[in-house]
């Protein structure tokens, strides 16, 4: 089995995605028998889109609760703004967008002529739960700001070009299950963001720049999906494993990790596994060879040493899942083991 594309990643990123925030942030219903969206939340809208370049609503002569990208609650408030895939938007999100107040699921995604960066308005919007602005041409930093945004669930901001560091204000968002900073320009170390309590956490950090440790607080999350590649990370990652986590995802490829994998016990529900191009010592445990969900497993480009387990799953995964290691041998290497 050969290693993921990167847009076979980038697919399965999107789709878990869509699944969490549509999962947590249903559409409300539309009471017929209100006539229009709140005064100050329309007024808010016709700004925003005239900021965009829009000076026009889409459907003049409807209700604005009807407009393609609002979603309203029962009382006529918008509690969800969704704008996509529309190049012919154009400029910085707007401070118009922090006067829609009620507002609980932001999505800007696929606009690539949406510049500048995230604005302080966005933090007046306090009962937001999902907050994605991704494939944009957004910049600047990842603000310190979202984390007043206390009723937070999901954020994605992948696919921009954002820059710094990863604030560690996101810590105190309470339940933060899901944030998807990912092909970004991010630097910097790795802060301990992330909540312990939460029942499944989904993180993606692949492709910045980030720096130093994985953090040592990041054993005691109960990690869903975790990707950090194609950063510059360090030190041991053996924590994140463990018999009974609930891993089912995870994607530390392409760091400079340095641990021995030789003591590592693998989720027994885990499904795809990448350590590949890092400095991973030891042998393979194993146990791997018994996980019974293993569909992906890949060690490739690291110093590992050793005899391949046999038997269970193993037969299953290729030379192209070993090699440029060490010394490792056995099939289905072309390196016999010395007896």
């Amino acid at each position: 089995m050969r290693m993921r594309s990167s847009h076979s990643q980038a697919l399965l990123i999107l789709l878990l995605s869509s699944l969490i925030a549509g999962a947590a942030n249903a559409e409300p219903s539309r009471d017929p028998t209100n006539k229009d969206c709140h005064p100050g939340d329309k007024a808010a809208l016709l700004a925003i889109m005239a900021a965009l370049g829009q000076p026009e609503p889409p459907y003049p002569d409807n209700f604005c609760c009807d407009w393609y990208y609002v979603i309203c609650d029962d009382l006529g408030r918008v509690v969800g703004l969704e704008l996509f895939q529309h190049a012919e938007l154009t400029g910085t999100i707007p401070d118009a967008v922090g006067d829609l107040t009620h507002l609980k699921d932001l999505l800007l995604h696929k606009l690539p002529a949406l510049t500048g960066p995230i604005p302080p308005a966005i933090g007046k919007l306090t009962d937001l739960t999902m907050l994605r602005i991704f494939w944009t041409g957004v910049s600047g930093p990842v603000p310190s700001f979202l984390g007043a945004l206390k009723k937070l669930t999901f954020l994605d901001l992948s696919f921009n070009s954002l820059s710094g560091a990863i604030p560690a204000s996101l810590g105190s968002i309470p339940n933060l299950s899901g944030i998807n900073l990912s092909r970004n320009r991010l630097t910097g170390a790795i802060p301990s963001f992330i909540s312990k309590t939460a029942d499944q956490v989904y993180l993606w950090l692949s492709h910045n720049n980030l720096t130093g440790p994985i953090p040592a607080e990041f054993a005691a999350v109960n990690f869903a999906h975790l990707d950090l590649s194609r950063n510059a990370l360090t030190g041991d990652a053996s924590g994140l494993f463990g018999g009974g986590k609930e891993l089912d995802y995870v994607d530390l490829s392409r760091n400079s990790l340095d641990f021995d994998l030789s003591g590592v016990v693998f989720p027994a529900g885990v499904e795809s596994v990448d350590l590949s191009h890092n400095a991973i010592r030891g042998r393979i445990p194993a146990q791997v060879a018994y996980v019974d969900d293993l569909r992906y497993f890949n060690v490739s480009y690291n110093r590992l040493c050793g005899a391949l387990p046999t038997g269970g799953k193993m037969p299953e995964f290729d030379l192209y899942d070993y090699q440029h290691n060490r010394c490792l041998c056995g099939a289905p290497l072309f390196r016999p083991c010395k007896k």
